[in-house]
Formats: C-alpha cells, structure tokens, sequence
C-alpha cells in the first residue's frame, strides 16, 4: 500500500484529481444535504461506513447482520464512538428513514436493520465518485464494472471500511485536518476550501484562494456564525490559514502544510478504496498501456 501513496503523492495529476473530488463531494453535499451530512464529520463516516459494511458482511466477522446492539459494540470496539453517540446515530438514521427494519426477519429477538433506497444510492455516489477519479488516473474501468453489477458494491464497500477503519493515515491524517474533519459540518468547510485552491506547488508555503464568504459557508453546509468563526480561529492559531487584511477580511491564504495533510488523507483513502476494487473487480487495466498513469 505504501508504494501506492507514495505514487499519489507524487503525482500532479493525482492531485487535481483531489481538487475535483473535492468539488463532486460538495455537489453530492447540494444534491441532498441531509443524506451528505452524513458525511459531515469523521465521526459519521466512519459510523455510516461501519452501518454499510455489517450489513453486506464485515470482513472477518461470523455474518452480515446489522442491528442496534451490535453496531453499538463494533463502533465502541474499533474506537469509533461511544455507546451513547453510536446509539444516537442509529436513531436518527432510523429517524431521517435512511435505515428500516427488515421485514420479516427471522430473528425474532433482534431488530435486523437495512439501507434504505435512499442511503444505499447516495452511498452508491460516493464510491462511484472515487471510482470515476481512479479511472481517469490509470484509464481502468472500475466504474463501468460496478455500474453493469451494481451488485459489486455489497463486496468492494466492506473491504473500503476495514482499511479506513484500520488504516492510520486515513483515520489521523495531521493536526489541522483532523481539525475540521471532527468538528461538525468541518469536513465540508474543508471541502469547500480546498475546492478554491487554484493550483499547488509543494514548495509553496502558502497558496491563496481568493476571498471566501462566510455567509455563503454558513447558509450551504447548515453551521452557525459562533461554530465557524471557532472553526477558522482555530486553524489559524495553528499557522494553516490566514487572512490578508484583519481576521475574516480580505483574502484568504491556507499554509502548504495543510494542503499536504489534505493530499496525504486523499492519498491514503484512494490507495484503500483502489485496493478494494483490485480484489474484487481483478487488476484494473488501462485502456492504451495497461500502465498506471498519475505522473
């Protein structure tokens, strides 16, 4: 795996796919702001990926069974959240109808839950996205192989989880992003800057992104004046971003260093997500070569 991010990181090419990876996560966002804050947080990724993958078949456990109880355990168990938290957001999963009890089931005993249509297509979405981005990297076919069996995704999904579940790149990427990605609604903030940064120089020690409105921040991703404004204080008492003029006036400059920390998380999640792939859809193949193409 490690050959394979260290290829991510070496690629220009790799990182504006980045950039237009973080432009389709906002637009998934817009689409469907409720299902996308699903999103919104660390946290909830990983909870939501861990919901998914009990119920297709969670790699090394007995069965693919997904319920209150023992989703509760394996959030507690793989350090994800606490009890508490893990059954609050089984509720509002059931609340928001994108989670419903199996009918029929046969286990009398337990409450077998499902994806609903809903979830299980914008969840489609997001690995599809990543799909798309993979392809047009190494001109595989990934995607047009889970588009004909959708059926795939119930195999490669579980195998994602496991790795970003287990995988420390992915789950503490660096002080700044882990900033933003654990505060509520600070994953998309992120998003949404990054999606600004014009181009990226490793040398640079700091890149500016124009001016970026507040308001608009606030009113697209739901988060109020005093949570963002803590948010960005914040980042820039850490030296990764900034202001031209007085705080929250002028342009806005993110430090070299954060931007990495972006493109080393991206690296990490699409070298999990590649290999998830890879072991069930086989090695993707290029269309010309047959060669990985990020340089």
């Amino acid at each position: 795996m490690a050959h394979i991010v260290d290829e991510f990181l070496a690629s220009d090419a790799f990182f504006s796919a980045v950039l237009r990876c973080a432009h389709e996560m906002l637009t998934i966002y817009r689409e469907s702001p409720r299902i996308a804050s699903i999103f919104a947080s660390q946290q909830r990724w990983l909870l939501a990926h861990a919901g998914f993958a009990l119920h297709y078949g969670y790699p090394d456990e007995p069965s693919s069974a997904l319920y209150s109880g023992r989703f509760i355990t394996f959030a507690v168990k793989h350090d994800i959240a606490s009890r508490n938290t893990a059954a609050a957001f089984i509720q509002e999963m059931l609340a928001y109808r994108f989670l419903r009890p199996i009918e029929g089931a046969t286990d009398k005993r337990t409450r077998l839950l499902e994806p609903t249509e809903t979830a299980s297509e914008h969840f489609f979405k997001w690995i599809a996205t990543h799909l798309y981005i993979l392809d047009n990297l190494d001109g595989g076919d990934r995607l047009g192989q889970v588009t004909a069996n959708p059926a795939t995704v119930a195999r490669i999904q579980p195998l994602i989880a496991k790795a970003i579940i287990e995988t420390e790149a992915v789950r503490d990427p660096g002080p700044t992003y882990n900033l933003f990605n654990w505060a509520t609604s600070g994953g998309l903030v992120m998003d949404y800057l990054m999606s600004l940064v014009p181009s990226f120089d490793r040398s640079q020690k700091r890149i500016e992104i124009g001016p970026v409105s507040l308001k608009l921040i606030r009113d697209e991703f739901r988060i109020s004046n005093t949570h963002l404004k803590r948010l960005l204080a914040q980042a820039a008492e850490m030296g990764s971003m900034g202001w031209s003029g007085p705080s929250y006036k002028g342009d806005v400059w993110l430090s070299g260093g954060f931007v990495l920390e972006y493109w080393r998380y991206q690296a990490a999640k699409f070298t999990v997500i590649d290999a998830a792939a890879e072991a069930v859809l086989g090695p993707a193949v290029a269309s010309t070569t047959g060669a990985r193409r990020i340089s």
